[in-house]
């Protein structure tokens, strides 16, 4: 989810190799609503993510972190939707373009990129917008403009968001998951 977490990373330039995702500056949030109406901001608490002197990003999501602020939800979030025995990592890759690699101190830009999410075993474009500042020379921070949309329904998840809803006894659980981050890296 985050997923698409993971553009963020394009506040990096290839003409600076091995920045890494400074977990502490940063975070991937994502919406959950339930019967039609209540809707909650939950998070991942451990991720990571890299810019390789090609200019890709790669982003890794540890899917047992999820933090709902509710233990039993979290638990069965990682046993009922996300099958973490089989499937504890998403990963959100992305190519940066050409003119992020020659912002100075203190320039931002907003952009927006087609990343891949890989999640449960499938794998998809995911839109991502974001504004992306240099901060000093040795750290960039990006964060999003506009959520990307998650659909369970693309990644085999509906039926683990029906499991959820019956569970809880609940009305209804959206398939459709607005997720946003702002992340920072470092050199």
């Amino acid at each position: 989810m985050r997923l698409m977490v993971l553009s963020m990373l394009l506040c990096c330039s290839s003409a600076f190799a091995n920045w890494q995702l400074d977990l502490a500056n940063s975070s991937i949030n994502f919406i959950s609503t339930k019967n039609t109406h209540i809707s909650e901001i939950h998070q991942f608490d451990r991720f990571s993510g890299s810019l390789n002197d090609a200019g890709e990003v790669s982003v890794s999501i540890d899917l047992t972190s999820v933090n709902t602020m509710i233990p039993i939800r979290d638990s069965r979030m990682q046993e009922l939707l996300f099958n973490v025995s089989e499937f504890a990592q998403a990963t959100f890759t992305a190519k940066l373009s050409d003119d992020v690699f020659s912002m100075s101190v203190g320039e931002q830009q907003i952009l927006m990129t087609n990343g891949e999410l890989a999640l449960h075993g499938a794998t998809s474009k995911v839109p991502v917008h974001v504004k992306v500042v240099r901060v000093s020379e040795d750290v960039f921070i990006a964060y999003t403009t506009k959520p990307s949309m998650i659909n369970a329904s693309q990644f085999g998840l509906a039926g683990g968001v029906d499991a959820l809803q019956k569970i809880a006894g609940l009305a209804n659980i959206s398939y459709a998951v607005p997720v946003s981050f702002s992340v920072q890296f470092v050199r």
